[in-house]
């Protein structure tokens, strides 16, 4: 596949192109500066992703766009919101954003602690983080493009084991955290699974 890659020099943003590259895919990585890549990688630096005409540049034929871009803390929101518009107006046929799992209701099957507890806690918390995931997958809803937004719980470092779980439309039950790793493969397998356009996917290790 042909895939463009935004938030690529991030943690996970790393991690989705070198699966990718793994994988055989044809990547292009859009940043906002210069740095250093996989020589396999295209690069193309995007300083202002106002620039709708150099996104579509940078976007081209891909088959998919992946997107690592949001907030790592209170402080940087809203970021996600706004980058995925910009997104959005360049057209993208296929975009595969990542969310949160506090941003959708709990799953009905979760724990007690989980969904009257813990959750609320969260949200009451990193409040403005959530309301700028919410306000993307808002703008992911009401555009034509074949969208999934992943909505994982606690992001780790670990290596990637293979042994996610996926439910689409609801979080996963029961679990706290993902690997980054994991979350990036759950991403680029999304895009071989039809079922997940168009939908909020929970992810979970």
């Amino acid at each position: 596949m042909k895939l463009t890659i935004f938030g690529a020099s991030g943690r996970t943003g790393a991690q989705l192109v070198q699966q990718a590259l793994d994988r055989g895919d044809e990547v292009t990585a859009v940043l906002r500066r210069p740095a250093a890549l996989d020589p396999r990688v295209v690069v193309r630096v995007v300083p202002d992703l106002s620039d709708t005409a150099a996104l579509r540049a940078a976007i081209g034929d891909a088959d998919a766009v992946l997107s690592a871009i949001g907030p790592r803390s209170r402080a940087d929101a809203p970021v996600a919101a706004p980058a995925t518009r910009k997104i959005l107006a360049a057209e993208p046929r296929r975009i595969v954003v990542i969310s949160a799992a506090p941003v959708g209701p709990p799953a009905a099957d979760d724990s007690f602690i989980s969904r009257r507890v813990a959750l609320p806690i969260v949200g009451r918390v990193l409040r403005p983080v959530y309301d700028d995931l919410r306000e993307m997958e808002t703008a992911l809803a009401a555009s034509d493009a074949a969208w999934t937004a992943f909505r994982p719980p606690l992001l780790t470092n670990g290596k990637a084991t293979g042994r996610y779980q996926t439910r689409v439309g609801g979080s996963v039950p029961r679990s706290f955290s993902v690997s980054r790793a994991d979350l990036a493969a759950a991403m680029i397998a999304s895009l071989d699974r039809p079922e997940t356009e168009r939908q909020a996917v929970g992810v979970a290790g």
